[in-house]
């Protein structure tokens, strides 16, 4: 974060140069940029880069870098009004998925997000990994349709039960999987069944389809079963979008007897279950084996990433289904996108096949454990009152505020004081029951850190 502030901060001193310089002029070597500035030779590089692609400069190898010829602006700007009438009422709300991409500005402590801190990314292993595949002589070619098989192989593996590498198609990351599987399940206008509270960015990819998501209540072991059998009876649903290990944003695991009954109520209601299994390499405590082990009919579709677990440009996940929908998802992906990028196929199978992969897991799950102690040891420290949960995996803990708290109100007074937390409002589907807040012990920098981050929000939490 702070790196991506200086090459701003440069690109901002250097665009204002190179307004005042004549088409062709010479700008000052990177030597002396690095000296002038104090920032490293990188930061320089990628300051220029960014005014050559706006072509404010023109780079010339071994030569340096030189203002561009001016370009003719408009006397005023177009009016484009007229796309308000001719795009019509539909809308495509990404604020939420937006905000919880969004970095926190400088100096405010990060207890939101979805991603492993950088210093917990196994940065070293990809840089090998990629620069392993992309030396192979047909890293650049199209890949098999479906994904490269030892890749479709390894998802197939990892999963268990009775999924073959033929149930496997390679997407390009867990948010494309979920487009992709909604648009082959439902059409538009169709009710879809989902966890409530649920991920943020399920109910923003079912609304931009055209789809009605439809609560169902949690608890702590999970999705209640009852409720699941009403909504399906009452709505006419055909598929229910589910995150049964390490709910986000709960942290909770649908208990064993309740993943049987789930599969029961799909079958008698003749409906899919999307399982979203996220976060199955972030288990502090050994998860239980995903949905689709016990299916014995076709019902689940499974969804299966290792973005959370590796870097958040690591966009390749997988799903497994089996039967006619499998080949809907096939067909849908293949006219959405065609396939992803062969590349990060080629680096991600290289990662997941070395030996380092089990002890970065390894690795990853004693700092989440060790993270998680920490940040609940603050809250029983300084808001001892709240109601916090331990959940056994996953990056999130879910804190029940008092009765009358505006959780929106209270994330904006958290970021005003330096720490960014994740209202709950935004994660239930319908009306929120009570106030909620999220809060991530995975995306901050250390545990002195999570611990600052817990005292700043309770300078602005009142009882």
């Amino acid at each position: 974060m702070r790196h991506d502030s200086s090459v701003a901060a440069l690109a901002d001193s250097l665009r204002a140069d190179v307004h005042r310089m004549s088409a062709g002029e010479r700008l000052p070597s990177s030597r002396s940029l690095v000296e002038r500035h104090r920032v490293s030779p990188v930061t320089v590089s990628r300051a220029l880069a960014l005014l050559a692609a706006e072509g404010l400069v023109v780079t010339r190898p071994g030569s340096g870098a030189f203002a561009a010829g001016r370009r003719a602006t408009a006397a005023e700007p177009a009016d484009l009004g007229w796309q308000a009438v001719t795009l019509g009422d539909r809308s495509v709300d990404a604020a939420g998925v937006s905000g919880l991409l969004t970095p926190p500005p400088e100096g405010v402590i990060a207890l939101s997000g979805g991603y492993l801190h950088p210093t917990l990314q196994p940065a070293r292993a990809l840089a090998t990994a990629m620069a392993r595949a992309a030396r192979r002589p047909d890293a650049w070619e199209m890949p098999r349709l479906g994904g490269m098989p030892e890749l479709r192989a390894w998802f197939a593996r990892a999963v268990g039960g009775a999924v073959s590498p033929a149930d496997v198609v390679i997407t390009s990351g867990g948010q494309q999987s979920l487009t992709t599987v909604l648009r082959a399940l439902l059409p538009p206008g169709a009710p879809l069944l989902v966890e409530s509270p649920t991920y943020l960015g399920v109910l923003a990819v079912a609304r931009a389809s055209g789809l009605h998501p439809v609560p169902v209540p949690v608890d702590a072991d999970g999705v209640r079963p009852d409720l699941l059998a009403e909504a399906f009876a009452m709505t006419g649903a055909r598929a229910f979008y589910s995150q049964p290990t390490f709910h986000n944003p709960t942290g909770t695991v649908l208990s064993d007897e309740r993943r049987a009954q789930v599969l029961e109520v799909a079958r008698a209601a003749g409906a899919f279950v999307i399982e979203d299994d996220f976060a199955r390499h972030l288990g502090i405590a050994p998860p239980p084996p995903p949905l689709i082990a016990q299916d014995g009919d076709g019902r689940v579709v499974h969804i299966a990433s290792l973005t959370k677990a590796t870097a958040p440009s690591l966009r390749v996940a997988a799903v497994i289904a089996r039967g006619p929908v499998a080949e809907r998802i096939r067909a849908t992906q293949l006219v959405e996108e065609f396939f992803p990028a062969r590349p990060l196929q080629e680096a991600l199978l290289e990662l997941v096949s070395s030996p380092g992969w089990p002890r970065h897991l390894s690795a990853v799950r004693a700092a989440l454990r060790s993270r998680r102690d920490a940040i609940l040891t603050a809250f029983a420290r300084d808001l001892p009152e709240l109601g916090v949960n331990r959940p056994g995996g996953s990056l999130h803990l879910w804190a029940r505020l008092p009765d009358g708290v505006d959780d929106v109100a209270l994330a904006e007074a958290a970021l005003r004081a330096g720490v960014l937390v994740s209202a709950g409002r935004p994660f239930f589907p319908a009306e929120a029951p009570a106030p909620y807040l999220r809060i991530s012990y995975g995306t901050a920098a250390s545990e002195p850190e999570l611990a600052e981050g817990v005292r700043r929000l309770s300078t602005v939490l009142h009882f």
